[in-house]
């Protein structure tokens, strides 16, 4: 996995930040064997602020706390998102705005985002809250790739075991999962 990875990294040089969302050079835009995407998604309902509340470490969001993403429809029908996270060490907000585009049809919540042309990433809702969009579960190209979103920056304990639960029964290493702190990070 860390070869296929290196390889989606390869000359990115970019900061990347989620929330959301995934960014990988080359075009790594398909699911993890096994793992399949929501259907009956919306995205109007969809759109908004999120804040993420479990993820697996990566580089791009190493260090950062107070991590959120927002989303809205352009006028183009794609989506727009800007994801957003405070780094301590620096003192300094760091922030990204991107695109997403369905891969297929837009009821499936499999997307593709791109921050920096070439640079894009596969995006995929694998568990959501159907009924209020409250929360969701995302995953990026490869098991190595996970966040659990909430609209607030506090997600039901119980809910948050549930979609662990569901991580680790889909094979990703919810050892590996970081919970990211909110609420101490300056306004701005």
């Amino acid at each position: 996995m860390a070869r296929v990875l290196g390889r989606c990294l390869r000359g990115a040089g970019v900061l990347l930040l989620l929330a959301g969302a995934l960014s990988i050079a080359g075009g790594c835009t398909g699911l993890p064997a096994g793992v399949d995407p929501v259907d009956g998604f919306e995205a109007e309902r969809f759109t908004g602020q999120w804040y993420s509340i479990k993820r697996l470490d990566h580089r791009f969001e190493r260090g950062l706390t107070d991590v959120s993403a927002e989303y809205w429809i352009r006028e183009d029908g794609r989506l727009g998102l800007r994801n957003r996270g405070y780094d301590p060490s620096d003192e300094q907000w760091q922030e990204i705005e991107g695109t997403a585009r369905f891969q297929g049809e837009p009821d499936v919540a499999s997307l593709t985002v791109t921050f920096t042309w070439p640079i894009r990433g596969g995006y995929h809702v694998i568990a959501l809250d159907k009924d209020a969009y409250e929360w969701a579960m995302v995953s990026g190209p490869t098991r190595g790739y996970l966040w659990i979103l909430s609209r607030e920056p506090e997600l039901d304990e119980q809910i948050l075991e549930e979609l662990v639960g569901r991580a680790e029964a889909l094979g990703f290493d919810v050892e590996e999962f970081q919970r990211v702190e909110h609420g101490t990070a300056p306004s701005g």
